[in-house]
């Protein structure tokens, strides 16, 4: 038996680094302030974009008063083109940009600090950045960050099958990839079968965004522990595809990594953007309590994994007010 724990192989020399840009965006609000959850309830939370100042990887990601809260900050280019389609800019910064990658503020109060990505969020279309504590309690809404691209067209040499997306060299360095017999094993926290993802599946690739693990059957989430989510966590995706977007194919395995937090909205949950994705003979997880991208990069020490209810379970088990719903609003299905 042969093993290596050095990583493996890629093709370096070959990648090329370009700098991007977006700016930290502010949160949009729909026409209606409720989103109705998947218990029946209707809830005012807050939700993507912004600065999130108590929340960043390596923090639990399930129970959190919001809805797909987005850790740190999150980017969008406002720039519009006249070549190509209008909102080409910011198409191009949710491509280009790699978990992994370098970010650095380049207009503002905090000017020159740096961060990290650390995920993309399809349809709200954001490039997430880590950013210390310190830095993001004086970070102002458009500020710029710019990011330095390094990772699109990255190949393991030695595993052909096995395709890299959404993650920058820095990231495969420091995963703690092993190989073992024409295998790689990527060390994960949780393994979630691909039966529970939902919202994202439809698109035709899986380089701009995420898609959702769906947390609202509580057998099934607590059989995968999966009410110990955090945000960072690397996760298999088993029975996944991603090649060309997401789908179902039991023969093959998805690993990505947690870029945002639960929702109550049906087909929501945390959100997962790939990173790898082969076959189930190739692709191995590898089960570690400290695959979280805040340790993995030296960010921050995650929080210790613990299983937590979600919120429509805290509300109900808190007895939620009738007050807390319209005047004349037909009783829900619990309330019954």
């Amino acid at each position: 038996m042969t093993t290596t724990n050095r990583g493996p192989r890629i093709n370096a020399e070959q990648l090329v680094a370009v700098s991007v840009a977006g700016q930290i965006a502010h949160p949009v609000g729909r026409a209606a302030p409720h989103r109705v959850g998947y218990d029946g309830v209707p809830r005012v939370l807050p939700g993507t974009g912004g600065i999130v100042l108590n929340r960043r990887i390596g923090d639990l990601c399930v129970g959190l008063a919001g809805d797909h809260i987005e850790p740190g900050v999150a980017l969008h280019n406002n720039g519009r083109e006249i070549v190509g389609p209008r909102d080409g800019p910011n198409t191009a910064l949710i491509t280009y940009a790699c978990v992994g990658n370098a970010a650095r503020v380049t207009s503002g109060p905090c000017r020159g600090k740096a961060g990290v990505v650390t995920g993309k969020h399809g349809g709200i279309n954001h490039v997430l950045v880590d950013f210390p504590t310190e830095v993001l309690l004086r970070l102002q809404i458009g500020d710029r960050v710019q990011i330095v691209s390094h990772g699109l067209g990255l190949r393991l040499l030695d595993h052909p099958r096995i395709a890299v997306m959404n993650s920058s060299p820095r990231l495969i360095r420091r995963w703690g990839l092993v190989e073992r017999n024409g295998q790689l094993h990527a060390p994960v926290t949780h393994l979630v079968p691909a039966r529970l993802m939902g919202s994202g599946l439809g698109k035709n690739t899986a380089w701009r965004g995420d898609y959702d693990i769906q947390l609202s059957d509580r057998e099934t989430r607590q059989r995968y522990r999966l009410g110990s989510l955090r945000f960072g966590d690397m996760v298999a995706i088993v029975g996944a595809d991603t090649r060309f977007g997401p789908s179902v194919r039991h023969t093959r395995t998805t690993i990505g990594v947690v870029v945002h937090g639960d929702s109550t909205v049906s087909g929501h949950g945390p959100g997962v953007t790939a990173l790898l994705t082969g076959p189930a003979t190739h692709l191995r997880p590898l089960l570690d309590p400290n695959a979280n991208l805040a340790e993995l990069l030296g960010v921050r020490r995650a929080q210790p994994a613990r299983e937590r209810h979600t919120l429509a379970e805290i509300e109900r088990r808190a007895g939620r007010p009738r007050e807390a719903l319209p005047r004349g609003a037909p009783a829900l299905s619990f309330d019954s």
